[in-house]
């Protein structure tokens, strides 16, 4: 008698109006993603003309490991885990609340009873998915786990019909002012070596490994990347949402190829975990998007992404223009003296708001005594309390610099507060940069927290903080007994917690994040916070390609740029400054009370076109027609799309070799074959500068015969 066939499972196919995920279920191996696509791509190798090949993916949709449990064969890269191997599909179940879908597949290791629970979300029609995985062990057992994906596929190179030889990564490097490089590079020279794999009978060990260190989740590297086909319109696009440690890493299987997102791990950050049936562990979010298009319809995703992600309260809605009285100006030494002519000059400019910057609680040097955040008698001989009430007798809101998580090592709190509350490595306690930093885990580290932030609205009617964070955690603590990266993890999470505790207590307040500019510029603090400062960067024609690449890593209005407008400044250099911060969200300094008449008349017009801008900045998307900027690129270009209405376009020359009047060439390809009209912006004086439309193009012409450095906004509106 023989035995009956058994069927494999269907495929679980899932998605939205924006996307299809196709995973495999079949019994005999873990799941796999196989399919991650737009809506309207069509399926792999359906019935008809025009099918798409089908690839073969070997690539299991999680890596997991832990000690006892490796990877087979071993290597530095992420995949190939034993555990990850042995992974049968459980169930899995989908909900709908509202616009928003959720789906669950299950997964069980029958050896270890660990089981992984893989969640993909989509909200709204976006064409991505937030996804993270969720680790139990059934039973009475427990594992160390010291890796767990939040996100793996290899399913681009069949979505894509490409090759590994025909993908490019963009990927973007960030420190301290020199934030937001991005670069182009295909896979081939980034590590992914070319081996023959049958006749070696193994996958290449080789791979493109991104990854970035302890409580600076952007200051080395931008967890953020593009992976764009040469050969086809296809762009894979992530983001990785965790203010700490996170990785991503592309290499080749023995089949096909793997893009693999994760937090923490043991061999990059110092991290595990025990996870047993009373201790689950669940991995940081990531957000993966798919276009038929390439870099610009890639982050014009991740820019709807962002917004369906993003908690915005009635106040974030408000769009304040922000004066700060610390790049190029008071450098955290405010005085009542220096503040109210500051205040007058930037009520006069049309500000909204109003922040005093670092040194405010300083009697003498301010960086190591920060924690208590008093007011300093010295500096305020009538209290603070002056100046705030100019503030708002000037029509304006008063903001304070905050850096809340660290204590001055000279602060009195460094003896007060108990161990607990800081971060320690075997005993002893951490300090870096002359400050200790809070461990968020401690009741007593919260309480300090929470009684400072709640003195300064109620007592001083704050409604702005800058929460700054300049000083770097390490690896973490262990001053509960975990590992250093477990530690930090689980304060990174308990950070979140109470930043959205104190914004749901003071429903007023706005919050802008900064961490020494934006080395902390990633989604897990962005969907929370109102405002993200984009760069120290003290130099207006260096901060030009920031400004520019802002919008691929945060939304257009998130993204804090600084204008550092001077007295005496030539007529070009001062329109620069300002121009550097018209399409995003202005962030005003500058001694505007040192200023000519004619020169601050130049700062309230960019103030009323930033204004113009707010308008529409939360509908935009941005388009970068010469390619994201180059560090060192003497043209710079960025422009701000609104649906149904004008592209705002900032165009930037720095000096080069050149010199002299040289014509530029902007391709805007989805304006092919309409009629546009150029208008200029800001400044409404065209002078040094002409432009032509070429319609059957779609082409921007623009001659610039002004001396560099030098910039301006237009508008491009369909006639």
């Amino acid at each position: 008698m023989t035995a009956p066939d058994v069927l494999a499972p269907a495929p679980v196919v899932w998605g939205n109006a924006g996307v299809t995920l196709e995973f495999d279920v079949s019994g005999d191996a873990p799941v796999r993603l196989r399919s991650f696509r737009p809506a309207d791509a069509p399926a792999a190798d359906p019935a008809g003309p025009g099918a798409r090949p089908t690839v073969t993916t070997d690539q299991p949709l999680v890596e997991v490991s832990a000690i006892g449990h490796g990877r087979f064969p071993g290597g530095f890269r992420h995949v190939d885990t034993v555990i990850g191997k042995r992974l049968r599909y459980a169930s899995h179940s989908d909900s709908v609340e509202g616009t928003t879908r959720r789906l669950e597949i299950v997964q069980a290791d029958p050896e270890t009873g660990l089981e992984i629970t893989s969640v993909f979300v989509t909200r709204g029609d976006v064409a991505a998915v937030q996804a993270w995985s969720e680790a139990v062990v059934r039973g009475d057992g427990e594992l160390m786990l010291d890796f767990l994906s939040s996100f793996a596929t290899g399913s681009y190179l069949g979505d894509s019909g490409s090759d590994v030889d025909d993908l490019d990564l963009v990927h973007g490097d960030n420190d301290w002012v020199v934030e937001s490089r991005w670069r182009r590079e295909p896979l081939r020279t980034l590590g992914l070596a070319r081996i023959d794999r049958e006749l070696q009978h193994h996958s290449p060990r080789s791979r493109c490994a991104v990854t970035n260190r302890g409580s600076w989740s952007t200051g080395e590297k931008l967890p953020t990347g593009v992976l764009v086909s040469n050969a086809a319109p296809f762009a894979l696009c992530w983001q990785i949402e965790h203010n700490g440690p996170w990785g991503y890493e592309l290499g080749e299987t023995r089949a096909s190829a793997y893009l693999l997102l994760h937090g923490p791990t043991d061999a990059e950050h110092s991290w595990s975990r025990r996870v047993s049936a009373s201790r689950p562990f669940v991995s940081v979010p990531v957000s993966v998007g798919v276009v038929e298009g390439g870099i610009d319809e890639a982050f014009a995703v991740l820019t709807a992404q962002r917004r369906a992600l993003r908690t915005v309260r009635d106040i974030d809605r408000t769009l304040p223009v922000v004066f700060n009285d610390y790049m190029n100006t008071l450098m955290g030494d405010p005085t009542t003296e220096k503040l109210l002519p500051l205040i007058d000059a930037a009520a006069e400019t049309g500000a909204d708001y109003f922040c005093i910057d670092a040194g405010w609680y300083a009697e003498g040097h301010w960086w190591d005594t920060v924690g208590a955040w008093e007011p300093a008698a010295s500096r305020f001989p009538a209290g603070i309390t002056e100046v705030i009430d100019h503030i708002r007798a000037r029509g304006m809101v008063a903001g304070l610099w905050l850096e809340p998580e660290v204590i001055g090592i000279h602060s009195p709190l460094a003896q007060t507060l108990p161990d607990e509350a800081f971060f320690s490595r075997g005993g002893v306690r951490v300090a870096e940069h002359g400050r200790h930093l809070l461990d968020l885990r401690s009741p007593a580290a919260v309480r300090h927290l929470d009684e400072v932030v709640d003195r300064l609205v109620s007592d001083y009617g704050v409604g702005f903080f800058k929460m700054d964070y300049n000083t770097m955690t390490g690896p973490g603590t262990d001053s509960t007994g975990t590992a250093p990266g477990d530690g930090l993890l689980d304060h990174n999470r308990a950070l979140l917690d109470w930043l959205d505790r104190i914004q749901a207590r003071h429903p007023h307040l706005l919050i802008e994040n900064c961490a020494s500019g934006a080395m902390r510029m990633d989604y897990a603090m962005m969907s929370r916070l109102h405002l993200q400062s984009t760069s120290d960067q003290q130099d207006p024609v260096m901060y030009a390609p920031i400004a520019a690449a802002a919008p691929a890593s945060l939304l257009p209005e998130q993204a804090g740029n600084w204008a550092y407008p001077q007295a005496g400044m030539s007529d070009e250099l001062l329109t620069f400054s300002l121009v550097n911060a018209i399409a995003g969200r202005m962030y005003l300094s500058g001694y505007l009370n040192r200023m000519s008449a004619d020169e601050r008349r130049r700062v309230s017009d960019a103030v009323a076109a930033q204004k113009v801008v707010l308008a529409d900045i939360e509908r935009s998307t941005a388009v970068w027609p010469l390619g994201l900027p180059g560090w060192e690129d003497p043209w710079v270009a960025m422009g701000l799309a609104i649906p149904d209405g004008p592209v705002y376009l900032t165009v930037w020359r720095r000096p080069d070799a050149d010199g002299g009047s040289h014509t530029l060439v902007l391709p805007f390809p989805a304006l092919r074959g309409a009629d546009v009209t150029v208008d200029p912006f800001f400044p409404a004086d065209q002078t040094g500068w002409d432009w032509a439309w070429d319609a059957a193009e779609g082409r921007l012409m623009v001659t610039v015969a002004a001396a560099a450095p030098t910039a301006r906004v237009l508008t491009l509106r369909r006639a």
